[in-house]
């Protein structure tokens, strides 16, 4: 686990819009490494990212949303996978992401 100290139990314990949030900060930070060429950092932020997804998918009963998150979590592996090191892709994904919870995009914008 990436995330030192993180459960289940506690992930489930924050709202769906609180984990999108946080899985919205490791594209934000990836973004940023993407930006500075440190591109091992980038994977690593998407690895941290794929896992907090994984999380929100076991904790969460919305199978609608489930199905979304990933479809998702499928795109965030393909960059993943492929090494892509672009701000606008990622850029794109961050936004996907923000859009599966109205709250999470509008405390974003």
């Amino acid at each position: 686990m990436l995330h030192t100290g993180l459960t289940s139990d506690k992930w489930s314990s924050f709202s769906i819009d609180k984990q999108i949030l946080m899985i919205a900060n490791e594209m934000n930070r990836a973004k940023n490494w993407i930006e500075k060429k440190d591109f091992e950092k980038v994977l690593h932020c998407y690895e941290r990212a794929l896992e907090l997804l994984d999380l929100t998918v076991n904790s969460s009963k919305n199978r609608s949303l489930v199905n979304e998150l990933m479809r998702f979590r499928e795109l965030l592996a393909t960059e993943y996978i492929h090494k892509v090191n672009n701000t606008e892709q990622n850029l794109k994904l961050f936004k996907v992401l923000l859009s599966l919870s109205l709250e999470s995009y509008n405390i974003y914008n």
